[in-house]
């Protein structure tokens, strides 16, 4: 995987989980058995329709929620232990759907410092930090703004910033492009990327763009609280069928050859971008123009 160290950072064993019973979810279970392990340094995206488990399974990776039975171990911490939540919480950061609701200052500066200043860093150190969570987003040039000012893309570049500010090993992601206009969502991919590829960052994100879990190294999916799928994306979104039948779709390119193919033509089903897909049609096409 790109020389990525195949350390195991989080690995959730059979955990099973509950909500209480509210009108809401009815007391379902949410989580059912799941086991999975995240490699240091890799990009994992998780997919799922609304329901499917992957929001609750993202809060059990920093502690936000216990599980009812099984266990989730973060660099061998279990997160059922409550005196070891601070050590968690500082080895996993989140970043949510909305960003306003995780800034809390008046200067850009200020909010990517709340975190460690909270956490009693010393003021230099404090200082080294936000300028190196700054320009991991590409925002140092914003410092000085105010964060109600800037677009949704850039506000949750900051929202990223300030857990970058804690020196978080794993970077957990719970749908941070849902929000945004597609401008936005390419920004904050960009910014995943380059934490990931770059920072060598892990990232666990949880999304409903296929075009974004395209991008990532693995894929998850999950259907009614299970793992259905594991792979990378080239293994997991050649498999059309299956992930139309839960109520997914694939990423563009990839629906496109799928359509192809069943009109009769002769094209494979783990095409995933565009450029690809432009690609392989060019080639078959120049293939047929040869044979004439």
């Amino acid at each position: 995987m790109d020389g990525k160290t195949n350390n195991i950072v989080v690995d959730i064993k059979n955990v099973e989980f509950l909500y209480e019973d509210t009108e809401e979810t009815g007391g379902s279970r949410v989580l059912k058995d799941v086991s999975l392990q995240v490699r240091r340094g890799e990009f994992l995206a998780v997919l799922g329709h609304n329901g499917s488990g992957k929001s609750t399974l993202a809060k059990h990776l920093n502690a936000i929620l216990i599980p009812e039975k099984g266990k989730v171990m973060v660099e061998g911490l279990d997160t059922s232990d409550e005196s070891l939540l601070f050590d968690i919480r500082q080895r996993v950061g989140m970043v949510f759907q909305n960003p306003d609701n995780q800034l809390v200052a008046t200067i850009v500066e200020e909010d990517v410092a709340f975190a460690p200043e909270n956490l009693g860093v010393p003021q230099k150190e404090i200082r080294e930090r936000v300028d190196y969570a700054l320009d991991a987003v590409n925002m140092t040039e914003y410092k000085d703004h105010a964060p109600h000012m800037l677009s949704g893309g850039q506000k949750q570049r900051i929202a990223i910033a300030g857990v970058l500010a804690m020196k978080p090993d794993v970077l957990v992601m719970d749908e941070p492009t849902a929000m945004l206009d597609p401008a936005g969502r390419r920004e904050i991919m960009e910014t995943v990327k380059k934490l990931n590829r770059e920072e060598g960052m892990t990232v666990v994100m949880i999304t409903h763009f296929m075009e974004e879990a395209a991008q990532a190294d693995r894929v998850v999916v999950m259907d009614h609280g299970k793992i259905l799928m594991e792979g990378t994306p080239r293994e997991v979104f050649s498999r059309v069928d299956e992930i139309k039948k839960i109520g997914l779709d694939v990423p563009q390119a990839t629906e496109l050859m799928y359509l192809l193919k069943k009109s009769g033509l002769n094209f494979e089903t783990d095409i995933l971008s565009a450029d690809e897909c432009v690609n392989v049609i060019k080639d078959v096409y120049n293939a047929a123009k040869e044979a004439l």
